[in-house]
């Protein structure tokens, strides 16, 4: 495969040079005004006004979110980067910390929503040489997407409002503080983990603690449903699906003396496999209630469907990583390990194929932060690189597509 096709290296650093500033101006300013899930109104805002001053025609989703197309002719791929905030306190302390009481881009969508608008200016200067479109040779689909941050996920209406309908491959990245600055992580098949929700609640008659044969022992069968359900899904699930069940909650009582009537567990169920993610949400009913039963306590359990398993395709991996070496260089790709974590973009990855891969955001030799955490700082070389990386795996795509070698959609 030829990288980037006719277009010379050095060409996206010198397409690049014109905006650097103003792109880490703008990351620092929606830093510095954070918003949370389907409330992304001044982000969608400052994203759609710098598209229409390049000259493109983005348009607003429904709500929030934007997608936008440059050049011209067939869709070669999608790019997508989310652009909600978290509910935490920013404690980066920096001259553009984030100015919501309570919010925070603790996740570091500021970085990738920013690298993607680089990445659709310098696309649409590619574009437009000499003044008149075409010169990508075809059409790259930006997506900027709301609600990432809650399940099961902005993505599900996005898709919904058909911005993949005529997409052959889509791409994404999300920001990883486990990686230096200038390199990606990356990886053929599950990335990242399904994720789900678990609430049940139980309730019974309550008594006293000298009579436990008179009350359904609520507190008893809410540890065993604690210890035992994570148990016996282990043993009834392939182990090779690594499912996990961990408890953040489990409340009951308010006195050493008295069985209370009702209580309360909560957990995440996490899963690398799609068959492994289904299989579990059919047998959980029957096991909290086989756990529970002996007990005589009444049993409600809440699953709430999360997201599926990143799962990414070998071909779009092969290529944005070749994209990238020829970009960064040739040991800017590292093979990342699998994350427990859940990530919207598996919703894209059941309507086409595609690829996630990390972009490094730590300081060489400096500290490891982690996401979702308010003191996450990112290097933030990480901008001009995440744009680098989209622009590389558009060229690489517009490449293929031209020489015949991706089928079209529909």
């Amino acid at each position: 495969m030829t990288v980037c096709g006719t277009y010379p290296g050095g060409v996206i650093t010198d397409a690049l040079a014109p905006f650097l500033d103003e792109l880490l101006a703008f990351r620092r300013d929606i830093h510095a005004h954070p918003e949370l899930s389907y409330a992304e109104t001044r982000t969608t805002d400052r994203i759609l006004e710098r598209l229409e001053a390049a000259g493109l025609a983005p348009r607003r989703l429904e709500g929030t979110g934007v997608v936008c197309d440059i050049g011209v002719g067939p869709v070669a791929l999608g790019l997508r980067a989310d652009i909600d905030a978290l509910p935490v306190d920013d404690e980066t302390d920096t001259p553009f910390t984030s100015t919501v009481p309570g919010v925070a881009h603790a996740c570091g969508h500021d970085v990738h929503l920013s690298a993607l608008l680089g990445a659709a200016l310098v696309l649409h200067r590619m574009d437009t040489v000499g003044g008149v479109p075409g010169g990508l040779g075809g059409r790259v689909r930006v997506v900027f997407q709301p609600a990432e941050e809650v399940t099961p996920g902005g993505a599900l209406k996005v898709i919904g409002q058909g911005v993949l309908d005529d997409v052959p491959q889509v791409f994404a990245l999300h920001c990883d503080p486990n990686v230096d600055v200038g390199k990606v992580g990356s990886r053929i098949g599950p990335i990242t983990a399904a994720g789900d929700t678990l609430v049940i609640r139980l309730t019974g008659h309550g008594g006293h603690t000298s009579r436990p044969h008179l009350t359904e022992d609520l507190v008893y069968a809410l540890g065993k449903l604690a210890t035992d359900l994570p148990a016996v899904l282990s043993r009834l699930i392939d182990p090779r699906h690594a499912i996990s069940l961990v408890w953040g909650e489990i409340s009951a009582g308010h006195a050493p003396n008295v069985v209370p009537n009702e209580g309360l567990l909560q957990g995440t169920l996490r899963c690398l496999d799609t068959a492994g993610w289904n299989r579990a949400a059919e047998v959980l009913p029957d096991l909290v209630e086989r756990i529970a039963g002996p007990y005589g306590v009444s049993v409600d359990l809440e699953h709430r469907r999360g997201v599926p398993p990143v799962v990414n395709t070998e071909p779009q991996v092969m290529l944005v990583e070749t994209a990238v070496r020829g970009e960064l260089g040739p040991d800017s790709v590292e093979l990342t390990p699998q994350s427990m974590g859940g990530e919207d973009f598996a919703w894209y990855l059941t309507h086409c194929p595609g690829a996630l891969v990390r972009l490094g955001t730590r300081t060489p030799g400096g500290r490891t932060y982690d996401i979702h955490q308010g003191d996450y700082l990112v290097d933030e070389r990480a901008v001009p690189t995440g744009v680098r990386v989209f622009v590389a795996t558009a060229l690489a795509a517009l490449t293929e597509r031209s020489a015949g070698t991706v089928a079209p959609v529909g």
